[in-house]
């Protein structure tokens, strides 16, 4: 008895000091305690805290999570920590702090969407949302996806993008457009870190656009003038530039080589310098091509920089350079080869942006935006004259390759493109939506060797609105308009709306389920030489009206077994009214031949883009892709070629395409099989040979690296695996097989 006592007594003892030594020691914990909210004000839950003591040896670290209401509290030890928050897709947040015992401290946060995080898109809408509940149809493409790839060019990615084809004259250095959603390969807007850089009322050439130091590409299909004014027709493209986010530099440096003569080299530097951050680039390619004339050499000059005042004060600027040479041996599957054509471009753009905060609801940001082209085309011999005459071609040069009707012309162009402009915006946050008001205005200008004597110029300016409303957590409204002063046109409004809805939440054989549906309008105004064209059998066209489109969408996305299947599917359906196009016209005197240019043409688009991702296997990743897109001329009168006759599908736009992606990795090594398919195409030659149609073909590219360890990567690559024999346009052979092997070699970057 007196034993069982003794032992219940020491119990006691042990029992009581252990619960003081706990209280004591939670006495002498410091706190840091907060509330987390996003930009709208929402509380943020599922924020993972970590503290980690400064000099720490070990892993240890001390966490909390953010609760429902966005409330947290992290005890820990007296010391110095550096502290992050961090939660996907906002932005991560990093302090160091010093806490003596006991002391508390409140640190309330406002926790930012991070834009090049894969689950955000910044193009979409005004302000930056979760791609998940973006009413408008759109694909990212992460560095992710540019690694697995090896893409060099960013032409050779937007393949792999639903809904887009690629026009390409031949090889490298080819031009090359970009259609998307059906539409002219001008109706898309291009923007680089929000910069538009397209030539005014015309196309980006994709031929010297290569991938380096970008760490996102965003494509929104659909009408989206509303937000962008003119060239929005069909959808926008955005590039996203890398940013730098170490404390201890990151440098990257690659070097490979291969087929064709072919060379590439360069090299990366990133970093976080307190509350500066960096990223800038360099890269150098040369290759001889294929055949006669092929040769190309691109050069590409990047950086983005970035201030941080606060967390809501922010300075950012963006300068991005391409320069290219390329020969131009022509259409060869057709005519001799051209030895002396040469095409120079150089691409340049730069942003600035200041993004500041007044207050818990309001955000602001003013930014300017500059770019140019500069195009030098030479044709400076003759290499093969036309025996035909009616063909108007007389030799004029002694080794000059005869034939029947084709001619060599000798030429000489020059042209400079030129915008720059500024915006402003200002938007108003609350927990269940908001609602973002801009102003930009923008100077056009344009020197043209077939205009001599002219300073082309045009301002523009436009006002926009664009709201997002949530009235239950499953449903997001979003609508808004704009009004565009042209300096050709005059004013138009132009309206967009969309709605995103989540049928179902779940993690099981049937996952989440949301459906959407998009309507947007577009404009684009002409080009300048279709408005000021002076020469005096064809003069430019003053009263031109813009180009139009109504374009709308339905969709819906599906995750399966657990989220390991990922289904989306949408239908589209676009109208383009107004089309220019040049027609005759009689009674000009002294002029044999006139014309000018007219709105004429009416064309539509119509069809479905379905995306299907798996993942079987840990180690197995599989993308199918298929687009079928119904395009058709309505109404040409003033079409030169039979393949622009009304009841034509457009130009270069395949009925069917698709795309299948097979990625693996294992341990370290990867292995990333890529094929893209497209079937006939409406074409022509250009040449009056009466081609009107370009076969589909199906070609299959190979990427495979292994690491080493030590920030050492060996990789290789191959495109057109089985040395396809195809077009890209009539007469343009496109590139055999081509192989490179490359190394990369990191270091640093560490935090």
């Amino acid at each position: 008895m007196t034993t069982r006592l003794l032992r219940s007594a020491v119990l006691f003892f042990l029992f009581v000091s252990a619960v003081s030594w706990k209280v004591s020691a939670a006495s002498t914990d410091a706190h840091l305690t907060g509330t987390l909210i996003d930009a709208s004000g929402g509380s943020i839950s599922g924020v993972h805290i970590t503290a980690v003591p400064a000099n720490a040896t070990s892993n240890a670290a001390y966490t909390a999570t953010s609760t429902g209401d966005g409330r947290y509290d992290l005890a820990l030890p007296a010391g110095s920590y550096r502290i992050r928050f961090l939660r996907e897709p906002f932005v991560a947040h990093e302090y160091d702090f010093t806490f003596s015992a006991g002391e508390s401290r409140t640190l309330d946060l406002r926790l930012e969407l991070e834009p090049l995080s894969s689950k955000v898109i910044v193009t979409a809408q005004a302000e930056p949302i979760e791609i998940s509940t973006s009413p408008a149809p759109a694909t990212i493409f992460t560095r992710q996806d540019i690694d697995q790839h090896q893409a060099v060019a960013l032409a050779d990615l937007l393949l792999f993008a639903p809904g887009v084809s690629l026009g390409r004259s031949g090889a490298e250095g080819g031009q090359t457009s970009v259609f998307l959603g059906g539409g002219n390969s001008s109706y898309t807007k291009v923007l680089v870190d929000g910069t538009p850089v397209n030539e005014p009322g015309n196309a980006v050439d994709f031929s010297n656009f290569t991938l380096d130091n970008i760490d996102k590409i965003e494509i929104v299909r659909g009408a989206e003038s509303a937000l962008y004014g003119t060239d929005a027709v069909a959808g926008v493209i955005q590039v996203i530039s890398h940013r730098g986010t170490t404390r201890k530099p990151a440098v990257s440096l690659f070097s490979e080589g291969g087929s064709f003569s072919s060379g590439r080299g360069g090299a990366q530097l990133s970093g976080l310098l307190g509350k500066f951050d960096y990223s800038t680039a360099a890269s150098y390619f040369q290759t001889g091509g294929q055949g006669p004339n092929d040769a190309f050499i691109n050069r590409t000059l990047s950086g983005n920089f970035g201030w941080r005042f606060s967390d809501s004060h922010q300075l950012r600027l963006t300068l991005r350079n391409n320069t290219s040479d390329a020969g131009i041996p022509g259409q060869t599957a057709f005519t001799p080869p051209n030895l002396d054509q040469r095409s120079g471009l150089h691409f340049f753009s730069a942003g600035a942006r200041w993004d500041f905060s007044t207050g818990p609801h309001w955000r602001h940001a003013i930014s300017g935006a500059e770019s140019y082209n500069r195009e030098r085309n030479a044709n400076p011999a003759q290499d093969f004259y036309a025996t035909d005459a009616f063909a108007f071609c007389p030799q004029t040069n002694p080794s000059a390759v005869a034939t029947a009707e084709f001619c060599d012309f000798t030429y000489l162009s020059t042209n400079k493109y030129n915008r720059a402009g500024f915006g402003a915006q200002s938007s108003y946050f609350r927990p269940a939506g908001g609602v973002s008001a801009g102003y930009q205005y923008e100077v056009e200008n344009a020197s043209l060797s077939f205009l001599p004597g002219n300073h082309l110029r045009r301002n523009n300016q436009g006002g926009f609105l664009d709201s997002r409303w949530s009235p239950h957590p499953r449903l997001v409204l979003s609508a808004g308009g704009r009004a565009e002063a042209n300096g050709v046109f005059g004013t138009r409004v132009v309206p967009r709306a969309g709605v995103s809805y989540a049928l179902h939440y779940g993690h099981g054989l049937w996952g989440d389920a949301r459906v959407r549906a998009f309507y947007g309008q577009g404009i684009k105004e002409p080009r300048f030489d279709q408005s000021y064209g002076t020469d005096l059998c064809f003069p430019g066209n003053p009263l031109l009206r813009p180009e139009r489109s109504r374009t709308w969408s339905a969709g819906v996305d599906q995750t399966l077994s657990s989220d390991r299947v990922r289904i989306s599917a949408e239908y589209f359906q676009n109208r383009f009214y107004d089309i220019i196009s040049f027609g005759s016209v009689a009674g000009i005197p002294g002029c044999g031949f006139a014309g000018t240019f007219f709105n004429t043409d009416l064309a539509r688009s119509r069809g479905a883009n379905v995306v299907v991702e798996t993942k079987p296997l840990r180690w197995l990743t599989l993308v199918g892709g298929y687009t079928y897109d119904d395009t058709r001329v309505l109404a040409s009168p003033n079409a030169f070629d039979q393949a622009l006759t009304p009841g034509n599908r457009l130009l270069r736009r395949p009925l069917h395409s698709g795309s299948l992606l097979v990625q693996t990795a294992w341990r370290r090594w990867q292995l990333h099989l890529a094929g893209y398919f497209t079937g006939v195409r409406t074409d022509a030659d250009f040449l009056f040979l009466g081609f009107t149609s370009n076969s589909g073909y199906a070609r299959f590219d190979l990427a495979t690296s292994y690491d080493f360890g030590r920030g050492i990567s060996l990789y290789s690559r191959v495109t057109n695996l089985f040395d396809k024999k195809y077009q890209d346009i009539l007469g343009y052979p496109a590139l055999g097989r081509d192989a490179r092997l490359g190394m990369k070699y990191r270091f640093g970057g560490k935090e």
